[in-house]
């Protein structure tokens, strides 16, 4: 993994808080985007509105010398029929005319009047009035303030607050059941995977004690051999347990040799599944690369035991092979010829407690993918996949 990477991550994931913190600030940006550009189309109305009113000023000054009725057919006419509220006032800056407010145009008391006077001052601090002039006559003025429309923008911003608030709440809410949903899943499965870790070299060595208790004629040298190795085995399922909650720390190792100790051990396991299995081990001269051996070899022991238990015919195989390419990679491949992976569960195979397996827990390639991704910066993926045929998963490391 390159520094670059390797920031990119880190601040990504301890700055932003992960993917959360990442969709939290890409619908700030969204919201922020929504409200300039309902900002802009807001000012734009009021550039044509101002524009509108200014016209109207040009006409009132030009009409006001020589008719009062064309003037009053302009404001009637072409001025109310747009939906702006609009006060006429005199030089003097008395109204003499409204539309669009909430006083009515024709009610002309002194109540009335004052509340016109009060409305003005409020148009006076958001636009300046245009000026009713012709040469040096002062007419009056034309007071006149955001349309409907203009007030309808201005609380879209609000709107889009409040649903994205909502939006951001079901999602982290969902989310977070979701999550809490397969933690569960995967407490569940670690439970059972313990336990199914340890039962292994615990039935063996409760029968070495049986058989050292019924029998005579032991070897004994034997007997403490295999002991041995399965307190070792119990020790190894211990490490890996405790490593998973951890940074494992990671060391330069031969992996051919990691990967022929765990066919090793699977094939001491295949005689009991009644079939006849055979494993064929290809490795190419591949450098040593940095890894966690408790952890990597769960892995490879997981990939093995789905392999078998993927082979459903008398006479099995499986291929274990390592290349590399010139792109500093090396790639380990685990192959069988068992029933392969329908595609409907290609894209949940590595999802906390999905199994295909009636006994199976589903954490088993959760896990694997987990170590050798956050762990090791590598990849694990399906290569091929064909019913009755197979599958071939594959490990993508970086030489480092």
């Amino acid at each position: 993994m390159t520094i670059k990477t390797e920031f990119l991550k880190t601040f990504l994931f301890k700055f932003l808080g992960g993917l959360k913190g990442i969709f939290l600030i890409f619908v700030i940006v969204l919201g922020l985007v929504l409200h300039f550009y309902i900002q802009n189309i807001i000012n734009q109305l009021r550039m044509e509105s101002r524009y509108l009113v200014d016209i109207y000023a040009q006409m009132h000054a030009k009409v006001a010398q020589t008719s009062n009725s064309n003037l009053r057919f302009i404001f009637e006419e072409v001025i109310q029929r747009k939906n702006l509220p609009i006060i006429q006032t005199n030089a003097k800056k008395e109204p003499v005319a409204w539309k669009g407010i909430s006083v009515d145009p024709t009610n002309t008391s002194p109540e009335a009047i004052r509340k016109v006077k009060k409305i003005l001052e409020g148009f006076e601090q958001s636009s300046d009035p245009i000026p009713v002039k012709y040469e040096d006559t002062l007419f009056g003025y034309l007071y006149y303030g955001d349309s409907t429309l203009i007030n309808q923008l201005k609380w879209l911003p609000y709107v889009e607050v409040g649903l994205i608030g909502i939006f951001i709440m079901v999602g982290f809410i969902g989310y977070a059941n979701l999550k809490r949903s397969e933690q569960r899943s995967i407490w569940v499965g670690m439970a059972r995977e313990t336990a199914h870790q340890l039962g292994t070299p615990l039935s063996s060595l409760m029968g070495w004690v049986e058989v050292m208790r019924t029998r005579q004629n032991i070897d004994i040298p034997k007997i403490l051999h295999e002991m041995e190795q399965d307190l070792k085995r119990l020790h190894r399922v211990t490490q890996r347990f405790s490593l998973i909650s951890s940074k494992p720390t990671l060391k330069k190792v031969d992996v051919t040799s990691v990967l022929s100790e765990m066919v090793k051990y699977i094939q001491k396991q295949t005689p009991r599944m009644g079939r006849r299995i055979i494993i064929y081990e290809d490795y190419q001269n591949i450098p040593e690369i940095k890894i966690n051996y408790d952890l990597f070899s769960w892995v490879v022991e997981n990939l093995l035991k789905n392999s078998l238990d993927a082979i459903d015919k008398k006479e099995g195989i499986i291929y274990v092979r390592t290349y590399t390419n010139s792109k500093n990679k090396i790639f380990i491949e685990v192959e069988d010829n068992g029933k392969g992976i329908d595609s409907s569960s290609l894209t949940h195979i590595f999802k906390p407690g999905y199994s295909t397996k009636k006994r199976g827990w589903g954490l088993g390639l959760s896990l694997a993918k987990r170590i050798v991704q956050d762990y090791h910066g590598g990849k694990l993926y399906v290569k091929e996949s064909k019913p009755d045929r197979g599958t071939i998963m594959r490990i993508e490391l970086h030489i480092t």
